[in-house]
């Protein structure tokens, strides 16, 4: 029953149906967005208080890059249950199309007319650009390393009931996905009509961070029972605390943000390069074969 649940809700058929869903909808929502802006070009006005949204032909990325991160969200839903190394480094995949739609974002707010906010905007954008290439090589150092991981393999009950564990969980989570997704997008709309055009990437992201690193902090309680080496205790409690420089530096907006996503990135890399290297030296365990 719990299997049937979990295919239905993160199975490869349903995965495989949001995506080409999400794919066909980033066009369309681009196209509309693209005919938004040309109507704001050609008429000098649109709905009140959209204005900061379609006033450049770079904000029709915003949309696009919204729907694709929505499903790349999901897709790090559905790592939970494969081990705690492809979770984060789904984690790190998404934050660096989170950043790469702030760069877009921000390039078309620069305002050319003001020498030293251009400047300005500008340092912001470098340094935002230098948080995408670290987080960018976050996400494929973490892919090459934990490519080959099958649970399928494993013996042990202990284990297996573990990963059933985390299989609720995300199932769990994904449900808290859609509630946060919801909310996020209801309350956003109505900030709209009462004049609010924020587009932060607080909207929905610092939410879904919040509950990701209430999930993570559960898998790693939980993971105790079965990992008793003091490295992988410490490798997935360096995860964790990796997760939540990512969330702080979601509520942080200027450059301490990127800045902390760099941190997050460096902190991730380190602390996976040296769980490798003390795995390199030990016998692996039934647990350790399959990180958690």
């Amino acid at each position: 029953m719990r299997d049937r649940v979990h295919d239905a809700v993160l199975g490869n058929q349903t995965d495989a149906f949001l995506r080409k869903w999400a794919i066909n909808l980033a066009i369309v929502g681009f196209l509309l967005h693209l005919v938004a802006c040309t109507i704001y070009n050609l008429t000098g006005g649109f709905l009140e208080g959209t204005a900061p949204f379609v006033d450049s032909y770079l904000d029709a990325l915003y949309t696009p890059f919204s729907i694709i991160l929505a499903y790349e969200v999901y897709e790090l839903i559905k790592a939970i249950p494969e081990s705690f190394s492809n979770s984060i480094g789904k984690q790190f995949e998404v934050i660096t199309l989170l950043v790469v739609r702030d760069i877009f974002k921000n390039l078309a707010d620069i305002n050319a007319t003001a020498a030293s906010t251009v400047d300005s905007d500008v340092a912001f954008v470098a340094t935002e650009a230098l948080a995408f290439v670290v987080l960018f090589t976050t996400a494929l150092y973490f892919r090459s390393t934990t490519q080959g991981g099958n649970e399928g393999e494993l013996q042990d009950d202990a284990v297996k009931m573990f990963v059933m564990q985390k299989k609720d969980l995300a199932c769990a989570l994904a449900v808290a996905y859609v509630c946060v997704a919801v909310y996020s997008i209801t309350s956003w709309s109505y900030g709209v009509l009462e004049g609010d055009n924020d587009l932060s990437r607080t909207v929905f992201f610092a939410n879904f961070f919040t509950l990701l690193i209430l999930s993570d902090i559960i898998i790693l309680l939980v993971s105790y029972k079965h990992i008793t080496d003091f490295p992988q205790l410490a490798r997935n409690t360096g995860f964790v605390l990796s997760t939540v420089v990512v969330r702080v530096g979601i509520a942080t907006p200027g450059f301490t943000g990127a800045v902390l996503f760099i941190l997050s990135a460096v902190l991730a890399s380190v602390v996976l390069k040296l769980s490798i290297l003390s795995e390199d030296k030990a016998e692996p365990s039934p647990v350790e074969a399959n990180p958690v």
